[in-house]
């Protein structure tokens, strides 16, 4: 029997607890531990449409991206039907579906969300950003001109749109970020970077920014690449277990390209 539990110590293995960052909530965040798993539902977010996704497929457990609660960003004081995070916890328990969420974990670890994101826009030779391993520097095979390189961005990502800056310099040595990761502009031009692809950048960013193009993919494009990951690696390790990823949870943000 395969419970909840193995499939936690399992996500542990790939990207470990150690990792996260000190304000993250990772790990088993709904649910029992000893229950048996028959059929997990992946991803990015757990957002209502997810959780009633799970319910209708028969889910037992639910393995996510971002955290279902985090107080750094949306402390949980209460547990109310009139409250959208407390619609969310209150479907989880009601319906006996376990949430467990690998976050800056899995953000940070081997093969984890900013590899996959470096091997999906091709880059080679790659090592982390930060000393936190947050992030990934690389280099494409080939020199590309800025607008040739974003139009390869969004059709890998799918993103609806990206914003750019650009520096005047041609795409080879290329940082990446999956998610919010602005406040590592620095480290990429300290190794050397023509180019940052992350999201969330502020506008400040895009204005004092000169020595590289900044590409601002999106947030959802940019980590929704671990999903397929997470369900190729539980379906390899659990093969008695169904492992589907949601098709529901899409990105509902539209950016425009400037």
């Amino acid at each position: 029997m395969i419970t909840v539990r193995d499939v936690e110590s399992f996500l542990y293995t790939w990207a470990p607890a150690g990792l996260a960052a000190s304000w993250d909530n990772v790990g088993l965040l709904v649910g029992d531990p000893v229950r048996e798993v028959k059929k997990i539902l992946t991803t990015l977010d757990i957002t209502e449409s997810v959780v009633e996704e799970a319910v209708q497929t028969g889910a037992d457990l639910i393995v996510s991206h971002h955290p279902v609660m985090n107080c750094a960003w949306h402390p949980v004081q209460t547990l109310r039907s009139d409250d959208r995070q407390g619609r969310i916890l209150t479907g989880l328990v009601e319906n006996r579906i376990s949430a467990i969420c690998m976050h800056t974990n899995l953000d940070a670890a081997e093969g984890g969300v900013n590899d996959v994101l470096a091997e999906k826009l091709g880059l080679l030779d790659t090592q982390p950003l930060t000393e936190e391993k947050i992030g990934r520097v690389g280099t494409l095979k080939c020199e590309l001109p800025l607008v040739d390189f974003t139009r390869f961005v969004v059709e890998l990502l799918g993103c609806n749109g990206l914003r750019f800056t650009d520096c005047g310099k041609a795409v080879h040595r290329v940082a990446v970020g999956g998610g919010a990761c602005g406040d590592y502009i620095a480290q990429a031009i300290a190794l050397g970077c023509d180019t940052f692809v992350t999201s969330d950048l502020r506008y400040h960013d895009f204005l004092d920014t000169k020595e590289l193009n900044l590409i601002d993919a999106g947030h959802f494009p940019t980590e929704q690449v671990i999903v397929p990951e997470l369900c190729r690696r539980l379906q390899a390790t659990f093969s008695a277990v169904s492992v589907s990823t949601s098709i529901s949870h899409k990105s509902e943000v539209i950016q425009y390209c400037i």
